[in-house]
């Protein structure tokens, strides 16, 4: 446990913290912005309502992630300060952009969404949740474009060990820059959705909120049909894309050794890094050409084409490609029960799918995760992919005792703040939206023990003009 190995630890446990709230926000803001366009047009005062709570879990969900956000490039500094020194000059602006159009975006606008309601006029409120959703996706934008160049690098060049854009649009726009960009914050979208669901069921379980949870229901089946499939297309794209330019990745991800045609679609192993092969493994022949290449006969290089230093861990990446991959079949089959229930008139009606949908709630957590996981690793042992190793990139001056305090400290410290926010937002949750008012002659008919002349005395005021207004 040196220092190279806490550091490598303790980013992964910060980061996997931290992208959780993004993978929720972007597609929560999304959302919001949806709803409160929608109440604009219609007036819909349970559209509002809806809105409202969820713009309450929102403000909670966004705060946490700027903490988290906050320490995420503080360690740049701190421990990979050689990585900083070598590849500032490129990622460096990239981050600056982030903060001039997200950020800046995200702050003018989030306050008029939190606290403008009756403030604004409803189209200024409505823009204000447009603008803030805008904001999360370009937040997105700026630091995949930071992660895709040190998974592809381009539009660089190399001077005294240093690294120098000479074209910032091949900077921002490398070869896997447009298919991570659309397969992540799908990815972020779908896991929203299936919160949305999943909250939706569990309030139609207890028979409360009914007309919100059959929004959030309706809504949230009908994106997840389009964006399902489409983040399963979306990633088989990608996968292509990595094959051609990080090919060690995908025969990790395969658990494949030797180089041949036919690949085999590995369904369970135990990859064995030492002895270079697989354990008890499952396998569909030539199933793994198809989807991996679109030929059945299509060639893969196996992991044995590196040398063992130039592979990446391989067990990681093997089984959190499969989780991640496993996750979105789960999806896929929640969407067409719940399209098969709709059609039949039973989609609010049956107990085993609101139950399945409840459960559903952190599959995109999961699978965020996993994804991340399977990408981050599968780039191993390179910090800036073929340039620069992992290794080169760590403080020299860390020790391992000094990593390990730092470790323990952020991991007690996001425990409670994470801990926290999820206990404030699940009961939230549990409290539910707020229920419509009920009408004011309502509440003076459930008094019966008013007398009668005061009864009187107010229908009179409320006749005459004067009254009308003092009334109301």
């Amino acid at each position: 446990m040196d220092a190279l190995l806490l550091s490598r630890i303790q980013f992964a446990w910060l980061i996997a913290f931290h992208i959780l709230l993004p993978a929720f926000t972007v597609g929560l803001s999304c959302y919001i912005a949806t709803l409160e366009v929608r109440y604009w047009i219609t007036g819909n005062d349970v559209v509002r309502r809806l809105s409202a709570y969820w713009i309450k879990i929102f403000a909670i969900s966004f705060g946490m992630g700027v903490v988290s956000g906050i320490v995420m490039p503080f360690q740049f500094g701190t421990n990979w300060s050689r990585f900083s020194d070598g590849a500032s000059n490129v990622i460096g602006s990239l981050l600056a952009y982030e903060v001039l159009t997200a950020f800046y975006l995200e702050a003018a606008f989030l306050g008029v969404l939190l606290f403008g309601r009756k403030l604004v006029p409803q189209w200024a409120h409505a823009m204000s949740a447009v603008m803030v959703a805008l904001g999360t996706v370009l937040s997105s934008f700026w630091i995949l474009a930071v992660n895709s160049w040190m998974q592809t690098p381009a539009g660089y060049e190399v001077i005294d060990g240093r690294f120098f854009p000479t074209s910032m649009f091949e900077v921002i726009f490398t070869p896997s820059f447009p298919y991570r960009l659309v397969h992540t914050v799908s990815a972020f979208l779908v896991t929203t959705a299936f919160v949305i669901l999943s909250v939706g069921a569990y309030y139609l379980r207890q028979g409360r909120a009914l007309a919100e949870s059959r929004i959030m229901v309706r809504m949230s089946l009908v994106f997840l049909t389009v964006m399902v499939p489409l983040q399963v297309i979306v990633g088989d794209l990608h996968g292509l894309n990595t094959l051609k330019y990080q090919p060690v990745k995908v025969a990790a991800m395969e658990g494949l050794w030797e180089t041949q045609r036919g690949v085999p679609a590995s369904i369970f192993a135990l990859p064995d890094q030492e002895a270079e092969k697989n354990h008890f493994e499952i396998a569909i022949p030539k199933l793994g050409s198809l989807y991996l290449t679109h030929e059945l006969d299509g060639e893969v290089k196996g992991l044995k084409e590196w040398p063992k230093e130039d592979r990446p861990p391989v067990a990681i990446v093997y089984f959190a490609f499969r989780i991640m991959v496993g996750i979105a079949m789960i999806m896929l089959f929640v969407v067409i029960c719940g399209l098969l229930l709709w059609r039949r008139g039973k989609l609010f009606d049956s107990p085993w799918y609101l139950r399945l949908c409840t459960w559903t709630a952190p599959a995109g957590f999961i699978a965020v995760l996993a994804g991340w996981t399977t990408t981050e690793v599968g780039r191993q042992p390179w910090i800036i992919y073929g340039l620069m190793r992992t290794s080169e990139g760590v403080t020299p001056s860390l020790t391992a005792s000094d990593v390990a305090l730092s470790l323990s400290l952020y991991a007690v410290a996001y425990l409670i703040i994470f801990g926290g926010g999820y206990l404030l937002l699940r009961r939230l949750v549990r409290i539910g939206p707020t229920p419509a008012a009920e009408p004011q002659i309502a509440e003076t008919h459930a008094r019966p023990s008013r007398p009668l002349s005061a009864a009187t005395d107010t229908l009179d005021t409320a006749t005459s003009p004067a009254g009308a207004r003092d009334e109301s």
